[in-house]
């Protein structure tokens, strides 16, 4: 069903931002200071349900675009990858400013349930979803839909495997994410670069 490259690339690049600290990483973080582990994971399959909905309505929606025209869902495609290189962009612009702030409130109620919603009402994970996913769905190797919700649903998995390491080990990891900002930005400039490598040789590779 899938590309052996695109699909090594894919996971190579959901692994990256799986374990990049980001917003998520840091909610269930935030959670297992104040709150101990099982409030963490918790938060993770909260977050990991989120997620799924996402996913299936990315998946709806992609489905649909393809259905309607094949130039529209090349649209998105360009318009995804594009995407991806900005988003590449900003990382390692923000590198610095992203790296001190790894502070998040932990908001007090049940964790489950608040990372469910968390996550639903997170545009930026929507938007994500549009953008990244589709640049490994080839509309010529089988169901759209199902592509996608396969390949959501391994990047979604991947998120909660490293949230629940963040749960499990949160004072650790708190720790090292509080005292070592410059490897912080390190990781985080190496991500972007990644994004802004991939979004180009999709783009090139799509328009070959």
């Amino acid at each position: 069903m899938f590309d052996p490259t695109r699909f090594t690339l894919f996971l190579t690049a959901a692994l990256l931002l799986a374990i990049t600290p980001g917003p998520g990483i840091l909610y269930v973080m935030a959670r297992s200071l104040a709150g101990g582990r099982r409030e963490g994971i918790l938060s993770s399959f909260g977050t990991l349900l989120g997620g799924l909905v996402h996913v299936f309505a990315a998946a709806a929606g992609v489905s649909a675009i393809l259905a309607t025209s094949a130039i529209a869902f090349s649209v998105v495609k360009y318009a995804g990858a594009a995407y991806l290189v900005y988003l590449g962009v900003r990382m390692i612009a923000t590198r610095k400013e992203a790296a001190q702030d790894v502070e998040a409130a932990a908001p007090t109620g049940n964790a489950f349930v608040q990372g469910i919603v968390t996550e639903v009402l997170n545009p930026k994970t929507a938007i994500f979803f549009l953008s990244f996913i589709p640049q490994f769905v080839d509309a010529r190797a089988g169901s759209v839909f199902t592509q996608f919700v396969v390949l959501g649903v391994i990047s979604v998995v991947l998120n909660t495997a490293a949230d629940i390491v963040v749960a499990v080990f949160a004072g650790t990891i708190g720790r090292r994410l509080l005292s070592s900002v410059r490897a912080r930005e390190r990781q985080r400039a190496g991500t972007g670069a990644v994004m802004i490598g991939l979004g180009a040789y999709v783009a090139a590779a799509d328009a070959n």
